[in-house]
């Protein structure tokens, strides 16, 4: 009896430990089947999908998983403005203040894509709006972008306004740098201190002479510096590095081209038309040159020497994209288009920016 009692409580451990191998076994199959690979990750949470965030939450995906680009589910939904998203991942314990390997979070993500209500949305659950010690801030981002309204709201719930960056550059400096007048005139009646220098020496003067910005220039000088700073020859001030918005068609055919990537279909003929539209907008400046010169203008004129897309700072889902423009004498005639150059930082003079890249 005592035998067969035994035989029978090893078999039952037996079975045990069997379904428990089974139960191991299937939960890996599963994970590896069913989770989805960073690519596919992220494409969905850009587009919205809140159906097959759920699913993958639901079948154990982590909450704080990391896309190819832009960082974890939380981060692309406040780069998106997709509150519903935030929700749910926020609500399954996503970090609100994890970052990513760019030391960016999701309030940062949202200050830069002027995304207001998401930006309240984060700081209501806690999102951290100062950083310590040199680090980019909300601030910094959307001075930067030049999004007002998101810089008004985080100014109000407590923004250092003399914040400094990894290379020492504060928010007033990205105003300048920018030309963004509104933000920079806010943040000097708040008090933002002037003279903040970074590791290059340079300050909102200096950036805001360097890109052509003299009223802001005015506004960050006394009217002895400013007199001073217009006596110098615009070269002094070290080359600008212009930002400016990509054409809506090329802006339209980098999303249908990531939108075609997540679905399998991402054809030859799309990427094509994408180059042509980047040497039309080439080819249609250099005619604009020429007509300069004709018209007795000045023959120097600035061309798109690069075109720039980065998940940021910079439109995944929508790219960011920017276009790199170089001062160049206008040609006497058109020019035939060539290949966009290889990308280059457009972040040269402030270092160390908020890219995703």
């Amino acid at each position: 009896m005592n035998t067969r009692r035994q035989s029978a409580e090893r078999a039952r451990n037996w079975l045990a430990a069997l379904g428990f191998v089974v139960l191991l076994v299937t939960a890996a199959g599963h994970a590896r089947g069913d989770f989805p690979d960073p690519v596919r990750f992220g494409a969905a949470i850009e587009l919205g999908d809140l159906r097959a965030a759920r699913s993958w939450l639901d079948a154990g995906l982590p909450p704080d998983y990391l896309a190819d680009r832009i960082g974890t589910g939380l981060m692309i939904a406040a780069w998106e403005g997709n509150i519903p998203m935030m929700e749910l991942f926020v609500s399954r314990g996503a970090n609100i203040n994890a970052a990513n390997a760019n030391g960016e979070q999701a309030l940062l993500h949202a200050a830069w894509r002027g995304r207001t209500d998401a930006v309240r949305w984060l700081l209501d659950r806690g999102a951290q709006i100062n950083r310590s010690g040199l680090a980019w801030s909300a601030l910094h981002y959307a001075a930067f972008a030049g999004h007002t309204d998101t810089a008004k709201v985080l100014v109000a719930r407590g923004a250092d306004v003399n914040a400094r960056s990894t290379n020492g550059s504060s928010p007033l400096m990205m105003a300048a740098r920018e030309g963004h007048e509104p933000i920079a005139q806010m943040l000097v009646g708040l008090g933002a201190d002037t003279t903040v220098r970074n590791d290059w020496g340079d300050d909102a003067l200096v950036w805001s002479m360097r890109h052509g910005h003299p009223k802001i220039a005015r506004m960050v000088s006394t009217p002895e510096k400013f007199a001073e700073a217009a006596r110098r020859p615009q070269e002094a001030w070290g080359e600008p590095h212009r930002s400016k918005p990509v054409p809506d068609r090329i802006a339209v055919l980098i999303e249908e081209m990531r939108q075609a990537e997540f679905r399998g279909r991402l054809s030859p003929e799309l990427q094509l038309a994408y180059l042509a539209a980047v040497r039309e907008l080439r080819e249609l400046k250099r005619q604009e040159a020429a007509a300069a010169a004709a018209s007795g203008a000045p023959p120097v004129v600035s061309v798109p020497a690069v075109l720039e897309i980065t998940a940021r700072r910079d439109a995944p889902g929508q790219e960011k994209a920017e276009l790199r423009y170089r001062p160049e004498p206008a040609p006497v005639a058109p020019v035939a288009p060539t290949a966009p150059e290889p990308a280059r930082n457009p972040f040269a003079d402030t270092a160390d920016p908020p890219v995703q890249r």
